[in-house]
């Protein structure tokens, strides 16, 4: 292993870069973040956290769940992150103007779907193929609505934990 990171930090110098990748250097920094067990779970589970988030997003019509759950538990992939390895870590996931671009698309798509309905005289009006029960695409704009709310929700969770996350290590140097 460590003929490993000797290479690849020699492959640094020589390409001119002037530190280390973020992603390697802020994982691998025992500084940031909580204990190595801790970050190894947490590399472990933190996707199968967001693909079941997307499973109840996707499924929210067919089952309990939809938009919002969904989008809660995403949100909640990245704050486990942001425990594990720091804000730094998950800051560099998902960046500020990211953040707010995809909160931007997930209110734009729910608007979208809700003056679809027009095209059939009222809004909300359920305007697309409804299909056949206990499918994925069974509900025509439901499963529209659910991933622009699940859009939404989880952006907008994670960025609201990022803000208290920055606002209190603001404080702390205040005082």
């Amino acid at each position: 292993m460590r003929q490993i990171e000797a290479f690849e930090g020699t492959h640094e110098i020589a390409s001119g870069a002037s530190r280390p990748r973020n992603d390697i250097y802020m994982i691998d920094n025992p500084k940031t973040g909580m204990t190595l067990i801790v970050k190894t779970i947490t590399r472990l589970t933190v996707g199968l956290i967001m693909l079941f988030g997307i499973y109840i997003i996707l499924h929210g019509h067919l089952s309990p769940g939809g938009g919002f759950a969904g989008g809660v538990i995403v949100a909640l992939s990245f704050v486990h992150l942001m425990l594990a390895f720091g804000k730094d870590v998950a800051a560099a996931r998902i960046s500020k103007n990211m953040a707010s671009n995809l909160e931007s698309i997930g209110a734009m798509m729910f608007l979208f779907v809700a003056l679809l309905g027009f095209l059939g005289g009222s809004f909300f009006l359920n305007v697309l193929n409804k299909g056949n029960p206990f499918n994925l695409f069974s509900a025509g704009t439901i499963l529209l609505s659910n991933i622009s709310i699940g859009i939404k929700v989880g952006v907008g969770l994670f960025a609201i934990f990022l803000a208290l996350v920055i606002l209190e290590k603001s404080s702390k140097k205040e005082l």
